[in-house]
């Protein structure tokens, strides 16, 4: 039961990376079904991989269900962008900032290096977890000290992340750069009061951080292009309408996640 459940939750959580994705793109690059089941289908792949390793009881633990949905989110985030970002071969043309690795805002055209230096950056993020884990069984912090540099770990990556990205294209934001790891580190402050493992506080964290930054950005400025598509064509204007009813189940995933932590925080 708590392995289907884990499932369920980790299709919710890929739907709602979906979603957004689909919302934010959908004008620029046109709408394809399978484009937009890949994050859940990941999500539901890791989610049914990871259940195994945390043994949650999540048929009686409302808490733990808040963090498996962040913890999936984080990890299917990192695996799709490591895949767009350092795998996948795609004409880069169509966008203002591109989505494939580069030194200074130009596209790695050499595929075996691109590749190898996302294998590093994987083994390095790999090694952050690890070593949170360590310093989890070694230290006794108090929890604002956890909240502060454990949850806002995998901000701090992002944040570095996407200004090596973005930075060379549009410039450098200091309220943009510091944005991830202040969210991840108000997330951690949640996430904590479900679970005290380091590593999941901070990967849980970092996935609710994505979930909140993307839904301001692409439905509380719906009508501005992501930065990737600043100054390109729309090629698909009818998406703006075709969108519309996909808003209703990213928001109903929202509000089972609030719901739940009411209920939590009431019980």
């Amino acid at each position: 039961m708590d392995h289907l459940l884990a499932i369920l939750i980790a299709a919710l959580a890929g739907l709602h990376v979906s979603t957004w994705g689909m919302y934010k793109d959908g004008p620029h690059e046109g709408f394809r079904w399978a484009t937009y089941a890949r994050s859940t289908l990941v999500a539901i792949a890791i989610g049914a991989a990871a259940y195994p390793f945390l043994g949650w009881d999540l048929s009686g633990d409302l808490g733990l269900r808040i963090v498996f949905f962040g913890l999936v989110y984080c990890l299917e985030r990192g695996a799709t962008e490591f895949w767009k970002y350092f795998v996948r071969e795609e004409d880069q043309a169509k966008y203002f900032i591109p989505m494939q690795f580069g030194i200074l805002g130009k596209p790695m055209k050499d595929a075996p290096r691109r590749i190898a230096i996302g294998v590093a950056v994987a083994a390095a993020c790999a090694g952050v977890f690890f070593g949170l884990a360590a310093l989890d069984a070694r230290c006794d912090w108090p929890d604002w000290l956890v909240v502060l540099t454990v949850g806002s770990a995998f901000g701090w990556i992002s944040a570095f992340g996407g200004a090596w990205k973005d930075a060379p294209i549009e410039g450098f934001e200091t309220f943009k750069f510091f944005r991830s790891p202040g969210v991840a580190a108000a997330w951690a402050t949640v996430v904590i009061q479900f679970t005290d493992s380091w590593p999941v506080i901070a990967l849980a964290a970092e996935g609710f951080t994505v979930a909140s930054i993307e839904t301001y950005k692409k439905f509380g400025h719906p009508e501005k292009p992501p930065g990737k598509f600043a100054g390109k064509p729309i090629i698909a204007p009818e998406h703006f309408r075709f969108r519309r009813p996909f808003a209703h189940v990213f928001f109903a995933i929202w509000t089972c996640l609030l719901l739940h932590l009411v209920l939590v925080t009431f019980a």
